[in-house]
């Protein structure tokens, strides 16, 4: 029998605040979490501003921090809002459940290397116009600090809370770029569905603010340049768009059979009844221009939950702000939804949170299920110049009252065309 998988708990660590209520209330207000870079020089970069988590300090917010004394930035995202999502769900009364049924299912992305370290090392090994490897491996072995190396690698995160959880169930991650965090969810909804598990911890965590990052995102020309007006830098659907603004956070989710969360008594705050994954097979960078694969993920999303398209009330876009992802994603909805593609109702809440690429749609799932919760969408912020290309209803810089919301589709897409579509109800 298939379960029906529930969550229960809900944590975040994002550009906009260190918990679930501090995000949702800047989104429903439109406020901007994007500022001057400060994690490290950036004042040649083409793009000189990001959306940062501030003033993050682990200590308080991630319990055991000894036991993760050489973590990485994105790692301790990740243990602070899995405390918080854990909390929530109540899972430390009596005990806490059979930990050989509970998994781990992340989308998480590459941490930072040492840079300034690797630097030095590979000048000082370069002579007459050739890197001397021998030389090159002999000073990276003194020099380099080997759990900063190890803690780059993108396992790393899932690594830290199986330990601190203490999970012994199935430990996964994948890094399908942008869609990453939503793929670990929609394919922990269906290990639990097939009863290999009852409880999943599920999400994403990324920070790319370094140099490499930044320097790989300019040159795709993906990044807001938009440097004397960063607030308002990150304009999804708008025609002025020119790019997305990077950021970086981590959401965690607590997953549930519906028969687990019932026996324990644990307050269900929505039902995952729908998940959609598709590829582009088109280039490694754009997206099918015609929007097919976007559209498929979509389609899928709905055949699983059992539902047309005139069942879906709000769709939380991937919304990145690019020319391409918008106009693209614009075209893939009005492909599902036909001629109600006008009356549903889609926002980007990346006009607020940057792009939080890994950790983004675990993200943007939180805000959707408060959509639920206190029925009002959220705003796509700094929406001010209509684009005949996208020309939907964006649910422009205002929050809106939905009272009758009952089913929201999420959306991600990746670099590489990875494409995956999420449904949840009240």
């Amino acid at each position: 029998m298939r379960q029906r998988v529930v969550i229960t708990g809900m944590g975040t660590i994002s550009p906009l605040g260190h918990d679930v209520e501090t995000l949702w209330r800047g989104v429903l207000a439109g406020r901007s979490g994007i500022s001057k870079t400060e994690l490290f020089d950036a004042r040649t970069f083409p793009s000189t501003f990001s959306a940062q988590v501030k003033d993050f300090r682990p200590q308080g917010l991630v319990p055991n921090l000894e036991n993760h004394a050489h973590a990485g930035r994105a790692t301790q995202f990740a243990l602070a809002a899995a405390h918080q999502a854990w909390r929530q769900a109540g899972l430390d009364a009596n005990g806490g459940p059979d930990r050989s049924r509970v998994g781990i299912y992340m989308g998480c992305g590459e941490g930072s290397l040492d840079f300034e370290a690797f630097t030095t090392c590979l000048l000082d090994a370069w002579a007459s116009g050739k890197l001397d490897t021998v030389r090159w491996a002999k000073l990276a072995w003194e020099r380099m600090d080997l759990y900063r190396e190890v803690e780059q690698e993108a396992n790393m995160v899932a690594s830290h809370l199986t330990r601190q959880y203490e999970v012994t169930g199935p430990v996964i991650n994948v890094l399908t770029a942008c869609a990453a965090s939503t793929q670990a969810l929609g394919e922990a909804t269906w290990l639990i569905r097939r009863g290999l598990t009852d409880v999943m911890i599920s999400g994403g965590s990324h920070s790319m603010i370094h140099p490499l990052g930044v320097t790989g995102f300019n040159r795709l020309t993906a990044l807001s340049t938009r440097n004397d007006e960063l607030a308002t830098a990150s304009r999804p659907f708008d025609r002025t768009r020119d790019g997305f603004v990077l950021g970086e956070g981590a959401s965690i989710l607590i997953l549930e059979s519906l028969e687990s969360a019932q026996a324990r008594g644990a307050a269900v705050l929505a039902e995952i009844i729908g998940f959609g994954s598709s590829a582009d097979a088109f280039r490694i960078t754009d997206q099918d221009p015609d929007g097919a694969g976007a559209a498929a993920a979509m389609h899928m999303a709905l055949k699983d939950a059992g539902l047309t398209a005139a069942d879906i009330d709000y769709i939380n876009a991937h919304g990145t702000g690019t020319s391409q992802n918008d106009s693209v994603e614009t075209k893939a909805v009005k492909s599902v939804l036909g001629a109600r593609a006008k009356a549903c109702p889609i926002s980007s809440v990346k006009s607020s949170l940057g792009h939080l690429i890994a950790a983004a749609g675990a993200t943007e799932l939180i805000t959707c299920v408060l959509a639920l919760r206190d029925r009002v969408l959220p705003p796509t912020a700094n929406y001010r110049t209509p684009d005949p290309d996208c020309d939907l209803d964006y649910i422009p810089n205002t929050a809106r009252p939905a009272p009758n919301v009952s089913i929201i589709m999420s959306n991600s897409f990746g670099f590489g065309g990875q494409n995956n579509s999420i449904l949840i109800r009240r």
